[in-house]
């Protein structure tokens, strides 16, 4: 008899913001890897040229400050791990390099870092510049940043540089803890490292750039990238490319797993889902969702009639978003197909059918793409994660396409059997 092959287990990350409820005790009931926070640093004022359509919809806005909550949500869990969205633009390096530490040795090695440039001119002008860098130099200003980040988190302290020696009264080794001096073009450091070595040192590194200079930056640091796509041809051309760019790096093709983007709606049947889905749709807010893609997008819809095509042009904003909605509705798309394509405010349409259909379709995401998991969005929360939990993660668990029990140790240990990154990554040349 011949052995069935069993499919790949499939990684979860609950997609969310700081703008609302805690559910992490949830999140680790149903065994997922993490929460992954987005954040935004500014407001979504380019529809109209105005804040009014967001703050009618409350489209992430207000936004509290992510990693205030995570301390709070890893006292109260023991594996799930922190995704937390940090736009370096703005982040003085010094200081948030220790803020990382902190975090990383308050959560037991449970945090990690999604690296982010900004899109947003609002946040531009909040942090005191007139408008943001142009899409690609935000790239090279990061590139920098995190040859900074590297050198503090990794060559600052050695290994066994902390002593804890009672019997001398001795915390550190002054001789293994070493200044960092980098003079680059952007950033002058010289100091110390605030905080002795944590579980990850480096914090688990999240990327989302899916442009040609966003995808080469993923490639080069990038651990886990967040990508967003309409079709499976689309989305494993950008799986695929990244791949074959970290080992033109010197990378292993499985150093960087891939997270896809979904919204999903399951319910007992098929009928029960479909349901549930119009239900959702008479409270979604056409308004409000023009509102968050014209400033992801970098483009004015309000300009536009609904039948109007869409003159893209060259954005400042998320190229990939850009690029991801000409390749799904062909280069004439209006904004009536831009609503078609979101129904209920999500950058992708929700995956609505039963607990058997939604585990179907992730598996197949999973085999015909190689996408090692997924970032699912919230619609109705904590209802979408509490149906997921209770109805699909045990149909998946059958098929052996997800975990039964969380590994031991830190989010990188369970994600890549490490707790530090390795040697192929670019991080090593700044070791001691």
């Amino acid at each position: 008899m011949e052995s069935e092959v069993m499919p790949r287990q499939m990684h979860l990350n609950a997609f969310d913001m700081a703008c609302g409820c805690d559910y992490a005790r949830r999140l680790e009931a149903g065994l997922f890897d993490g929460i992954f926070f987005a954040d935004v640093v500014g407001v979504y004022d380019v529809l109209g040229g105005s804040p009014d359509a967001a703050l009618r919809g409350g489209v992430q806005v207000p936004v509290n400050d992510p990693m205030l909550l995570i301390p709070a949500m890893a006292a109260a869990t023991q594996h799930l791990g922190f995704g937390v969205t940090a736009n370096l633009t703005y982040e003085a390096p010094y200081l948030f390099a220790r803020r990382m530490s902190t975090l990383d040795h308050l959560t037991q090695g449970r945090i990690g870092w999604n690296i982010v440039t900004g899109y947003l001119d609002s946040a531009a002008r909040a942090a005191g510049y007139q408008a943001q860098a142009a899409h690609d130099d935000r790239y090279d200003l990061a590139d920098e940043y995190m040859a900074l980040m590297y050198a503090l988190w990794e060559g600052s302290w050695e290994e066994g540089a902390v002593l804890r020696d009672r019997a001398t009264g001795r915390h550190a080794d002054p001789a293994r803890v070493h200044a960092v001096h980098h003079h680059g073009k952007q950033y002058r450091v010289d100091a110390l490292h605030l905080c002795e070595p944590s579980p990850q040192r480096t914090p688990l590194l999240y990327q989302a750039g899916a442009s040609a200079r966003g995808t080469r930056f993923a490639a080069t640091h990038a651990e886990c990238v967040f990508i967003n796509g309409h079709g499976k041809p689309g989305v494993k051309k950008i799986v695929d490319e990244l791949r074959a760019q970290a080992v033109q790096q010197g990378r292993a093709a499985n150093d960087v797993k891939v997270f896809l983007g979904a919204s999903v709606i399951c319910g007992r049947s098929e009928a029960e889902a479909r349901d549930k889905y119009e239900d959702y749709r008479r409270y979604a807010d056409p308004e409000a969702a023009l509102a968050h893609a014209a400033a992801s997008m970098g483009i004015d819809f309000a300009k536009y009639e609904m039948d109007e095509p869409i003159v893209t042009g060259q954005s400042q904003a998320i190229v990939s978003n850009v690029d991801a909605m000409t390749r799904s509705a062909g280069p004439q798309w209006t904004k009536r197909k831009l609503l078609e394509q979101m129904p209920l405010g999500s950058r992708q349409p929700p995956l609505v059918g039963s607990a058997e259909q939604v585990a179907e379709a992730l598996i197949g995401w999973t085999e015909e793409c190689g996408v090692d998991g997924f970032n699912l969005s919230r619609s109705v929360v904590p209802e979408c994660f509490d149906d997921f939990i209770a109805q699909v993660v045990p149909i998946l668990q059958e098929r052996g396409a997800y975990k039964t029990a969380y590994a031991e140790g830190t989010l990188r240990r369970k994600l890549f059997a490490r707790d530090r990154l390795p040697a192929s990554h670019p991080v090593a040349g700044h070791r001691v």
